[in-house]
């Protein structure tokens, strides 16, 4: 069974997020909840065909590997984000 390798980045580092959540919510106001005082940038990407979703970019700056997986984890257990990629 063939593993994938670490993923080899130089740190401190720029990571994007692409966040899919509900279009009733506030991306903005979820990103500062879930990241507090992390500057970080957030793009809207694009809407579902009904309009029910909406996708966004986060550009936000990581620290070392164990940062951005944390981020990850963190976004991924906020109740109004559906998916983090």
């Amino acid at each position: 069974m063939e593993t994938t390798p670490e993923l080899q980045l130089d740190y401190p580092c720029k990571w994007e997020y692409k966040l899919v959540l509900s279009s009733e919510h506030n991306v903005v106001s979820i990103v500062e909840e879930v990241l507090q005082e992390r500057i970080c940038e957030v793009r809207k990407s694009q809407n579902s065909t009904k309009g029910n979703y909406a996708s966004y970019t986060l550009s936000v700056l990581v620290h070392n590997a164990d940062d951005r997986k944390m981020l990850f984890h963190m976004l991924k257990a906020h109740q109004h984000i559906k998916f983090v990629l």
